[in-house]
């Protein structure tokens, strides 16, 4: 693989971009003390959906290195259905940089709303939890 960068599609913030990785209702136990969701759940949630998407583009375990560029553009209520769309940014040596975006449903409306992204950066690792290659994308070679 190369380390050229893949941008992500530009967000119209009209309709989720990439793929569905994660999709959940925001329950009362996910609340700050203003009644609002908590913002560490949300990022907790689109963290889970991103490793999910960062495993199947590494064909292996990975985990989170890095969290930027993070934007809370709205609140998430009570009732919410929240889901996570992930694009991919960039594939490096051991590690994978996606883009995030969360929507919400909310309860009575028909078209969700963007309320958080950002980009997450995941690596590849092994079965002793130290770095690996991220292998091509394709079959495996045929041994001679």
């Amino acid at each position: 693989m190369t380390d050229a960068p893949v941008h992500a599609p530009l967000n119209t913030e009209t309709e989720p971009q990439g793929d569905l990785c994660i999709r959940t209702l925001a329950m009362p136990a996910d609340t700050n003390a203003n009644g609002d969701i908590f913002g560490g759940w949300l990022l907790s949630q689109m963290d889970i959906g991103g490793g999910v998407f960062a495993s199947k583009i590494a064909n292996s375990r990975t985990v989170t290195v890095a969290i930027e560029a993070m934007n809370f553009r709205k609140a998430v209520y009570v009732g919410d259905l929240v889901s996570v769309h992930a694009n991919l940014v960039r594939i490096g040596r051991t590690s994978v940089t996606v883009h995030l975006e969360a929507w919400a449903l909310r309860r009575k409306e028909m078209v969700p709303i963007l309320v958080t992204d950002g980009n997450f950066t995941y690596v590849s690792i092994d079965d002793q939890g130290h770095p690996q290659p991220i292998a091509p994308a394709g079959p495996p070679p045929i041994p001679a």
